[in-house]
């Protein structure tokens, strides 16, 4: 062999080889990530319905809305598993529409501690009827004191933490934090008050309050990844306003699927989707057109 035909076919085979490798880590990227499912969160049909934000009378709407989009899943809030028929309703909707309620989000004072009782009662019964409906998420948040909390207010909020882990754990369910943005402006205060008294404590973090409350999600992500079982991903223009589907904003949605890559994640994933003005096309594609660019975005098919 020549020493001209030498480099070329030693160039070639150097070539094919790095081309190899960029398919390899390719298909490693997608093998990981398509083992996070993606459900639907029903705030913006909640929305229409304040203050108490049930969206129980049209929540067949939502059913219908994901099964069309072809999400894995419905995440309620937790006023829709308060009604005595819940568990029976909204079973004949997920075997009607094929799309399984997979958790719900809870909000509550959980820094006052005469509000603990109260609270055990209602997430109890709200976590028994969430076990009877196959879900698995229970998305926390802790509750906004309009300021920042004591020591003592927080020391109360993770006592009540660790009695509702434990009632979730006996209904196989998974407590996540779910954060809007008073748990992380003030340098993450509330967060890292809780994260003080229970290092372990599983994260669902809303990736757009992070943005909003000045925290860098694929920061977040590579600080706390391992925490890290769940998140709603939800989408902004430049100047704050929500964007009607994911994708056509602002966010860096593929330096957070990177980060979310790199740290190996498995757990499970909700489209938000918010309204600032009313949408332009039917809510239906809204959905289907999100999770189509969350699904090719973050390699979750």
């Amino acid at each position: 062999m020549n020493r001209r035909r030498f480099i070329t076919t030693t160039g070639f085979i150097a070539g094919n080889v790095l081309l190899s490798n960029e398919i390899v880590k390719a298909a490693n990227f997608l093998s990981k990530s398509r083992k996070v499912k993606i459900s639907g969160h029903i705030w913006v049909y909640a929305s229409k319905f304040p203050p108490e934000w049930d969206s129980t009378p049209v929540i067949e709407q939502a059913f219908s809305d994901f099964q069309y989009a072809g999400l894995d899943g419905l995440e309620l809030m937790e006023v829709n598993l308060r009604h005595d028929d819940a568990v029976s309703r909204l079973s004949e909707l997920a075997e009607k529409y094929k799309v399984p309620v997979t958790g719900t989000s809870y909000n509550g004072a959980m820094w006052n501690s005469s509000k603990h009782s109260e609270i055990l009662d209602d997430v109890a019964l709200v976590v028994d009827r969430l076990h009877q409906l196959k879900g698995s998420t229970f998305g926390v948040s802790v509750g906004d004191a309009q300021r920042l909390k004591t020591e003592k207010e927080l020391d109360a909020q993770a006592d009540l933490l660790l009695k509702l882990i434990k009632i979730c754990e006996d209904h196989g369910v998974i407590l996540n934090l779910h954060n809007h943005t008073y748990e992380v402006v003030n340098g993450m205060h509330d967060l890292k008050g809780t994260l003080a008294r229970i290092p372990d404590i599983k994260l669902g973090p809303d990736l757009n309050w992070l943005v909003r409350g000045g925290v860098d999600p694929v920061e977040f992500i590579n600080t706390y990844g391992k925490q890290i079982v769940y998140m709603h991903i939800r989408d902004q223009t430049a100047d704050g306003k929500w964007t009607e589907t994911v994708g056509t904003g602002t966010i860096d949605f593929k330096a957070i699927a990177k980060a979310l890559n790199e740290q190996n994640y498995k757990g499970r994933a909700a489209v938000e989707l918010a309204f600032d003005s009313p949408p332009v096309n039917p809510i239906k594609e809204d959905w289907k057109n999100s999770l189509q660019y969350v699904k090719n975005t973050f390699g979750w098919a």
